[in-house]
């Protein structure tokens, strides 16, 4: 539970973002943006898996751009049922949508499932894995003993 109120006022501060980037995008508080992160997290459940099936044929000759074009039409019914909450025009929902997307990917990979912030650590191993990961042979049944004779043949 305390996962799913960070994730939504991370949603409302990437909302509240893009309204400051974006001229097209008006917020006019926190409450605001918190009931359209909302109505943005009921329409993504019930309504954005459809639009995605429907429109797969599409997004897959986009290779998934299309996808940007939906959020865009769900940030454009958010804001025609919050008040408080304004996107003006197509293109300022496109822009907005690419700018929460960003940021509620960018902090949602920050945060676990009980909302707690954590940090991710990566290592590069190189070409060639180490030699401690290889076990060895058993002599007994994992090898082949073979002989080379003068003919450069083995047998």
């Amino acid at each position: 539970m305390k996962g799913l109120i960070v994730r939504w006022l991370i949603l409302s501060a990437a909302i509240i973002l893009a309204s400051y980037l974006m001229d097209g995008i008006y917020v006019s508080g926190f409450f605001s943006a918190w009931a359209a992160a909302a109505f943005l997290g009921i329409l993504n459940v019930f309504l954005r898996p459809v639009l995605i099936i429907l429109t797969l044929p599409i997004n897959i000759l986009t290779l998934g751009c299309f996808t940007f074009i939906i959020n865009a039409v769900l940030l454009e019914m958010a804001s025609g049922v919050i008040p408080g909450f304004e996107v003006y025009g197509f293109g300022s929902a496109v822009w907005g949508s690419l700018i929460i997307s960003i940021a509620n990917w960018i902090l949602n990979s920050m945060i676990n499932e009980r909302g707690k912030f954590e940090t991710h650590y990566f290592q590069r191993q190189g070409p060639f894995p180490r030699r401690e990961n290889f076990t060895k042979p058993d002599k007994k049944n994992d090898t082949i003993d073979l002989t080379r004779k003068d003919d450069d043949s083995w047998e």
